[in-house]
């Protein structure tokens, strides 16, 4: 009989954050916790899909929360199609040895097109008339009326941007807990974002970071008891840790001084235009992928890099090699920020011509991160939240609107956590957590937890 397994991608835990959590810790209690040696980028998607692939980035190919994508000519972030991440993953190892063996994914990332059982991941439902609404895609699709009838939609908007909070980390969690009671699954997949939003927020030492993983922890109770009512093995492991930050590297505003990156204007804003660009930046956090054209000017655009504030490395292709990033989606240049600072994705030099949705919470069309979307404005929030206030409005009403909160420059400088670089501080740095004590270990590289949970799928 196969003993099911449970793994919780715990987003942010850290030895810091759970000296707070004690029902999370009473699963080393009974197992083991170690170290957990992460991959560059330590970012989302590239740390998930090694975990599942056991495999680095240069193999895999999911060089970041997004990348330049050559083909298209366009940079895109959080695609959800798990065609993009190369090798063979967990459960088509896992069924090798077991066919028929059963997997169930609550929102870990790359989930489309995923070949497992059960799939939910959050999926916004987008009018023809520019609406966006909360909803989830599930597989199969009769588990989408099962979840929501039982749990109600799910909460986008706290899923992400200003409104980030609890309910969709609990609603994330209920989901798993009903999907194992009622289709029993081998191994459950679950994501749980809480972490990430107030240590970016306010840094991980702040006094609401440590309250935002006590209260996460009474929240992952009813999951583990759940889990530990089927006998079933938990691993709780962490992607990254979120390190303290100070300092926003406006690499792309570098470039375009430098005459190296071109926009174009359409009613009075200003847009990236990569195809014309000699050299600019995808920024992720504290990792930046820089694009450049003429491969004559690598070595000049390097130098400029490195002379940027803020800039810890400038990795060429001996470098990426040496890091696994040397794979083609990356750029051309892999920036590393020192460890109090991160990149934004700004370009425009005057906020008067910045795209519109610059200031909104629109995860797809930047391109590069914005952290600056958890805040309402911080340079006026009283305004951001009437603004947002008389737009939902607007949407009740069926009218057209813009929720234009997020604050530009102010908004980055509101940033105290980040997350990218391999970590220094070991209370700061990324962990696992296993309740079968037999799995043991001193440290585990991320290119190592397939081969565990391989192990544990027994």
């Amino acid at each position: 009989m196969t003993t099911p397994l449970v793994v919780l991608d715990v987003v942010g835990l850290t030895p810091r954050m759970l000296a707070h959590m004690p029902h999370l810790r009473a699963v080393a209690e009974t197992g083991f916790q170690a170290p957990l040696r992460t991959v560059l980028p330590a970012v989302t998607c590239s740390v998930q899909s090694t975990f599942l692939t056991g495999a680095t980035p240069a193999e895999h190919g999911v060089v970041g929360n997004g990348w330049y994508f050559r083909e298209l000519g366009e940079v895109l972030l959080w695609r959800q199609h798990n065609a993009l991440v190369g090798g063979e993953k967990l459960w088509e190892a896992a069924r090798r040895h077991k066919p028929g063996y059963t997997v169930a994914n609550i929102c870990w990332w790359y989930a489309m097109g995923m070949d497992v059982d059960w799939t939910v991941t959050p999926r916004p439902i987008y009018y023809a008339d520019g609406r966006k609404e909360p909803d989830c895609y599930t597989y199969p699709p009769s588990l989408h009326d099962e979840l929501t009838g039982a749990l109600g939609e799910f909460p986008l908007f706290t899923y992400w941007g200003p409104g980030a909070g609890m309910p969709s980390s609990r609603w994330i969690c209920r989901a798993a807990q009903r999907v194992m009671e009622t289709h029993n699954p081998d191994l459950t997949l679950v994501y749980v974002p809480h972490l990430d939003y107030d240590l970016q927020r306010f840094g991980p030492s702040d006094p609401r970071a440590a309250a935002a993983a006590a209260e996460l922890d009474r929240v992952l109770a009813p999951l583990l008891a759940a889990a530990a009512s089927r006998g079933a093995t938990v691993v709780a492991l962490s992607e990254y840790g979120i390190t303290p930050v100070s300092r926003p590297v406006d690499i792309n505003r570098v470039l375009r001084s430098e005459g190296l990156l071109e926009v174009y204007t359409q009613d009075g804003m200003e847009y990236l235009d990569p195809w014309t660009s000699r050299a600019f930046a995808v920024a992720d956090h504290q990792v930046a992928h820089v694009y450049v054209r003429d491969p004559a000017d690598v070595a000049a655009v390097a130098k400029i890099c490195a002379a940027v504030p803020g800039v810890d490395l400038v990795l060429d292709e001996g470098g990426k090699q040496a890091y696994g990033l040397n794979h083609a989606r990356s750029g051309e240049l892999v920036l590393v920020s020192e460890p109090d600072a991160w990149f934004t994705y700004y370009y425009w030099l005057d906020d008067a011509v910045a795209p519109d949705f610059a200031r909104l919470v629109e995860i797809h069309r930047k391109p590069g991160y914005d952290p600056a979307e958890l805040f309402f404005d911080p340079a006026a929030p009283a305004a951001a939240k009437r603004r947002a206030a008389v737009a939902l409005a607007r949407k009740k009403t069926g009218m057209r609107y813009m929720m234009s909160v997020v604050g530009l420059d102010a908004g980055a400088r509101a940033v105290r956590g980040s997350h990218g670089r391999l970590p220094s501080d070991p209370d700061d740095a990324p962990m696992l957590l296993c309740s079968d004590p037999s799995a043991v270990r001193p440290e585990i590289a991320a290119t190592e937890v397939k081969d565990l949970l391989l192990g544990l799928a027994r």
